[in-house]
């Protein structure tokens, strides 16, 4: 547990000196030069490696990593793979790294590929939300936003393309969304907590603005082959959003400057990997992102 509810006074937001005593909490876990970067340096030999930017947050530095799949090809479209946004949803920084290593290489020449496999490194290490200021990156994916993971990576997805025909955000939804994260966001907004449902099971996050069903309902059977898929719950919804398909709701990515709306591709989803189920392991959680992003890849060529 990082998060402890005695910090702040309830129904008064934090400020920084509850956010001091929330940093405190917050100590590394795991390593992102280990278990991340060590894989990056590996696929540098095979793809081309950028730092895209370098972030300081107290005594620690990190770097900033993505790949592109080789020269971009004005003739190609161009796909955006994301993952690590929240940094403790594992399986979308593994996914990412284990879509390079594995498939990335079938789709030479028919796309140009940028992928960026862990947006927020310091929250990968403490397996946290959010990021070194309490700030959750996927909620501010907006060029004036607070977060500086969010704003490095709109750099430099716009620097790269400027037109998408895909992009595929690869998260999880986890038991400690609610036994803690939540917890934390309605402490830190100074609100109650409005206690939910985690869905047992793999979903997806459409755009509410142009959903795409086909699309997502390719990816769903994909992952069907992989992983099992949430159903809806008594009242019909997924996570509180009612169900459009199966295993699909939908977002207004952009009012709500979530990752999946950062380029104006036609086809874009969220996935969401659910990694506490007793009836699936980590492999099998990676090995569903990796499904999600072919069947996308896949789905998004032929269309």
């Amino acid at each position: 547990m990082t998060f402890d509810p005695s910090i702040g006074v309830p129904g008064k937001p934090w400020g920084e000196a509850e956010r001091d005593q929330w940093r405190v909490l917050q100590t590394a876990q795991r390593s992102y030069a280990d278990d991340v970067v060590s894989r990056m340096d590996a696929l540098a030999e095979r793809f081309e490696r950028e730092t895209y930017g370098q972030i300081e947050y107290g005594a620690d530095t990190y770097d900033l990593h993505a790949f592109r799949g080789g020269e971009m090809d004005p003739a190609l479209p161009t796909a955006l793979i994301t993952g690590g946004v929240h940094g403790y949803e594992t399986s979308g920084v593994m996914g990412a790294l284990a879509f390079l290593e594995q498939s990335a290489a079938a789709y030479a020449g028919r796309v140009n590929l940028l992928v960026a496999p862990c947006v927020s490194p310091w929250a990968y290490e403490r397996i946290n939300r959010w990021n070194y200021d309490a700030v959750d990156p996927n909620r501010n994916f907006r060029m004036d936003g607070p977060a500086r993971e969010a704003t490095a990576l709109m750099e430099w997805v716009r620097s790269a393309a400027s037109d998408f025909l895909l992009h595929i955000d690869l998260h999880e939804t986890t038991d400690s969304d609610e036994t803690e994260f939540r917890l934390a966001l309605s402490s830190r907004d100074g609100v109650d907590h409005d206690p939910g449902l985690i869905p047992d099971g793999f979903y997806l996050v459409a755009d509410s603005e142009d959903p795409q069903l086909g699309f997502q309902q390719a990816i769903i059977s994909a992952v069907g082959q992989v992983t099992h898929i949430a159903p809806p719950d008594e009242t019909g919804e997924i996570i509180g959003s009612p169900v459009i398909a199966h295993g699909i709701i939908e977002y207004p990515l952009a009012q709500l400057a979530l990752c999946a709306s950062i380029t104006n591709a036609r086809f874009k989803t969220t996935t969401e990997v659910y990694p506490d189920s007793p009836r699936v392991t980590p492999e099998d959680c990676n090995r569903a992102q990796v499904a999600a992003v072919c069947a996308a890849l896949d789905f998004a060529l032929a269309n």
